[in-house]
């Protein structure tokens, strides 16, 4: 059967505009190459059991904890970082840092 295309004289035509011959942008299925793929070998995840594989429990968001103070920061002092033993004895000061200047400037007046 052939494919659906222009007639023979519109072909030529359609050559010689082009000056190539036309690669249509349909695809014959006899024409395409065989894609078959071999079955995926994936690990075993949580989601990989049949039973006891709950949504509840593979739930992520259920995870989230409320957030954990790390320092704490004072319009007075400087920004104290808290440890994880004792606020008091291991707390940390950081000096703060001067925001970045520009060097010299051109005036172009």
């Amino acid at each position: 059967m052939p494919y659906r295309d222009v007639s023979p004289f519109l072909r030529l035509v359609r050559q010689n505009l082009l000056g190539r011959t036309h690669t249509p942008a349909l695809r014959q299925a006899d024409k395409v190459g065989c894609r078959s793929q071999p079955p995926p070998s994936l690990p075993k995840g949580v989601s990989s059991s049949l039973s006891a594989n709950y949504y509840y429990m593979r739930d992520g968001r259920r995870a989230v904890e409320p957030e954990e103070v790390v320092a704490i920061n004072s319009s007075s002092g400087p920004t104290v970082l808290l440890s994880d033993e004792n606020e008091a004895a291991g707390a940390v000061t950081v000096t703060a840092k001067k925001p970045k200047l520009p060097g010299v400037i051109h005036h172009f007046d």
